[in-house]
């Protein structure tokens, strides 16, 4: 089969993996091709938000295993296609030398078994580092099952490694993916996890120490392939911030590309608003100091699909509501709607000139349609509020054309 053939295959069959970020990494050019630095990397997303700055391909859409979710589930009847490690690194060169690309985004199915799966992307990746010095972005995917030393030396060869979870539960997983088992997912993650803290320990000691996945480790679950709530996912989520320090967790709405008696039905859109709700979530527990428990509990398990998060949590806490700009600490004043991490540094440094007012606050960037409801400046609500908390919902509450795209990452919105 033509290499532009494969190409098209496996480009194809790997565009439902959304795990992939090439910030972070400091991997610099010293007298080859490319540069996986931070400044090296530029990214574009897609209209559905889906990142398409890297050559995205699978090694091989050819797999051992039948996850009912899966395009390239081995009960499906689809082309099929297999690199080499030689035609894939030849391939990665080409488009960086023409300027398509800046770095790679490996993944595969699994086939003929995990080790050997392993063993053609790490070829692939020292074709790439050392015959053709290939200093670029490189993100690979920990295959669950394969060798302990196979995994360890990918990670000396790629900027970001990722084990995707796929499903929440491990319920869920017996359910669609009975081959897969939350046990091997959490060991490769776990070994990237100690592979960093020890190199981050010889960094402390000696002068040039190996580098070990700089960009550090990502995964993946699918959203409303089940009915595990939103409270099951955060609260994953944050189990797998705070025990094995990853950088990202993705969530990919589920699209429905196979039937199933256990898959949601074909007519169901992706669930792509519940996706940017966990995001934004997502974007809390990181940098704004929630827990999962503060943003959902037993009594609602899901996010509302009207207001974000953040707005969401402060109408069910409005007890903790109003905010003294001028008086209250920094966590805080990063708890109030319309207030971001930048503009509460703002907040906090300009106090020490004077007291800020609500002309003072939208002049530092306070989305204040949003944020007067739940602060005071000076002791005093915006002048002409009046405060109902039983209609506040309503007034937060922002209709937007359907086919408008939520912009999750916009620093004021949270």
């Amino acid at each position: 089969m033509e290499t532009v053939k494969k190409m098209a295959i496996l480009a194809d069959s790997a565009k439902y993996d959304v795990s992939c970020s090439s910030s972070g990494s400091n991997r610099k050019n010293s007298g080859g091709v490319g540069n996986g630095a931070l400044s090296g990397i530029c990214h574009s997303w897609s209209e559905d938000g889906r990142c398409i700055s890297l050559l995205k391909t699978l090694y091989t859409n050819n797999c051992v295993y039948d996850c009912a979710y899966c395009i390239n589930r081995i009960s499906n009847d689809i082309p099929r296609a297999s690199f080499t490690p030689r035609e894939l690194a030849d391939l990665t060169i080409d488009f960086y030398r023409r300027n398509y690309i800046e770095g790679l985004f490996l993944s595969s199915g699994v086939y003929p078994n995990p080790d050997k799966t392993m063993e053609n992307l790490i070829e692939t990746m020292e074709i790439l580092r050392k015959e053709y010095k290939f200093f670029g972005y490189i993100h690979v995917k920990a295959i669950p099952g394969a060798d302990p030393l196979l995994i360890n030396k990918a990670g000396m060869l790629a900027d970001r490694m990722s084990v995707n979870i796929e499903l929440p539960s491990e319920k869920s997983l017996r359910l669609l993916a009975p081959q897969k088992s939350k046990e091997k997912i959490f060991k490769p993650m776990a070994q990237i996890t100690q592979g960093l803290m020890q190199i981050g320990e010889e960094k402390g000691k000696y002068r040039f120490s190996q580098k070990f996945v700089p960009a550090g480790q990502s995964t993946q679950m699918i959203v409303g392939a089940t009915n595990d709530t939103d409270l099951s996912i955060i609260s994953l989520s944050q189990g797998l911030y705070d025990n094995f320090k990853l950088k990202r967790v993705y969530y990919s709405a589920y699209v429905p590309v196979n039937e199933g008696p256990n898959l949601p039905a074909l007519i169901q859109a992706p669930p792509m608003k519940r996706e940017n709700r966990l995001y934004q979530a997502d974007w809390l527990l990181r940098f704004y100091g929630f827990k999962a428990s503060e943003l959902l509990d037993q009594d609602n398990q899901n996010f509302d699909m009207d207001l974000d998060p953040k707005c969401d949590w402060a109408i069910r806490h409005f007890d903790f509501f109003p905010v003294e700009i001028n008086k209250a600490s920094y966590n805080e004043i990063l708890r109030v709607p319309g207030i971001g991490v930048k503009s509460a540094k703002k907040i906090i440094k300009m106090r020490k000139f004077g007291k800020i007012d609500f002309l003072g606050l939208k002049k530092l960037g306070v989305v204040l349609k949003r944020a007067k409801y739940f602060i005071t400046c000076n002791g005093r609500y915006s002048e002409g509020l009046y405060i109902y908390p039983e209609n506040l919902r309503n007034r937060l509450i922002q209709k937007k054309p359907a086919d408008m795209q939520i912009k999750i990452f916009q620093e004021s919105g949270l």
